[in-house]
């Protein structure tokens, strides 16, 4: 039977996808042996005789009780309905390393700029579902997002409107959509998809719509109900999801409007309500960090304009990560890569404190009674 153009590109390109993939694996598991990537807090990282993580034989750690994929920042210029290579290879890999579930740190498209139409807009969610979305949805992969800058922004106008209503009004016509159905198990949507929480595997996960670094008090007071909840505190663990940082990590960035206002409260909050980890995006650098009890993951940029990290002389690079989470000990191991050259990223090489306008974050595997004396006035001494 003859085939018509169209259904002749969909299949050739799901053979070039399949293809791709095969290979992205097989580069990656001849590299396994030279590369190894292990903090002090990673002690079970990266066992390169003899774990696999059932795709192919590439090197990780083993599978924890929970294995999370994390991606974030993966848009390109505004209105783009293009993708960077780095994007193209995450997603190709993921379905191998059969993870739980896929968080995304957010600006999964390129708006937040008053020029785009509403036909433009929808090109890039379109596009987004294409590259990213269906992929995981095949795989059948949860996604749970948080909404970045660039897909909805929260920024109000003086009149108290918002200032990027369009953008948030199509976010939302989009993910409420069933065709897109990130297949999460929801605990509460009223907010969806700005802010909400769902469970999986015994862990709760709050998101909150840090699109700006202002919260209004109706979204704070959910966050403390939410968090409160017996559903939540039975949880294993408590996870919060939001675009931008407590703490600044990145060159750019270290600046108010780049991180959340209140950033000690705000921790202290999740802190409260025993939150292990926070995972943000919106900093395009890389550094798994922690501050007084939380865990902070600042996922790196997949998409365009990877950022230096504060504190540091190290190149950019565009990552992703794969959290194992041991819920007996409540503890995590990442496992990071460069997605442009497929090596891991050695956290040892990285700084072991960064230090921002509105405080420092230590590397995960530093305590404060490490610190050198060089490093302890370091932390007082603000970045601008």
């Amino acid at each position: 039977m003859n085939l018509k153009r169209s259904q002749f590109l969909i299949l050739s390109g799901m053979v070039a996808s399949f293809g791709f993939a095969i290979l992205v694996h097989k580069m990656i598991e001849a590299k396994a042996f030279k590369h190894s990537s292990r903090s002090a807090s990673d002690s079970t990282a990266l066992n390169a005789t003899s774990q696999s993580n059932g795709s192919g034989g590439a090197n990780f750690p083993a599978r924890g009780d929970v294995r999370i994929a994390v991606i974030s920042d993966l848009n390109s210029q505004y209105g783009s309905t293009s993708y960077e290579p780095e994007v193209t290879k995450a997603i190709a890999l993921i379905p191998g390393w059969q993870p739980d579930i896929v968080i995304g740190g957010g600006d999964m498209v390129a708006g937040q700029s008053p020029t785009l139409s509403t036909e433009e807009i929808k090109a890039m969610w379109t596009a987004f579902d294409h590259h990213i979305g269906a992929p995981l949805r095949k795989a059948r992969l949860p996604f749970g997002f948080t909404i970045g800058n660039h897909d909805a922004s929260a920024a109000l106008a003086v009149s108290g409107k918002f200032l990027f209503s369009n953008e948030r009004k199509l976010a939302a016509a989009h993910w409420n959509n069933p065709k897109y159905d990130p297949g999460l198990q929801f605990v509460d949507r009223s907010e969806f998809p700005f802010y909400y929480s769902f469970q999986k595997n015994n862990i709760f996960y709050l998101v909150w719509d840090a699109s700006t670094a202002k919260f209004p008090p109706k979204q704070l007071a959910w966050v403390e109900k939410s968090l409160a909840s017996p559903t939540a505190q039975s949880a294993k663990m408590r996870i919060v999801i939001g675009h931008l940082p407590l703490y600044a990590v990145a060159v750019g960035r270290d600046e108010s409007g780049e991180i959340l206002d209140n950033a000690d409260k705000l921790r202290l909050l999740l802190e409260r309500y025993r939150v292990h980890t926070y995972i943000s995006g919106h900093h395009h650098a890389y550094f798994p960090g922690h501050r007084g009890q939380l865990q902070l993951l600042h996922t790196g940029a997949l998409g365009s304009g990877p950022r230096p990290l504060l504190n540091s002389s190290l190149p950019t690079q565009k990552t992703l990560t794969v959290v194992d989470v041991d819920l007996g000990s409540a503890s995590t191991t990442y496992t990071t890569y460069d997605m442009t050259t497929l090596k891991l990223v050695d956290h040892q090489k990285l700084p072991r404190i960064i230090v921002g306008p509105n405080g420092m974050v230590l590397r995960r595997d530093v305590e404060w009674n490490e610190l050198t004396p060089a490093e302890r006035l370091l932390s007082h001494t603000p970045s601008n």
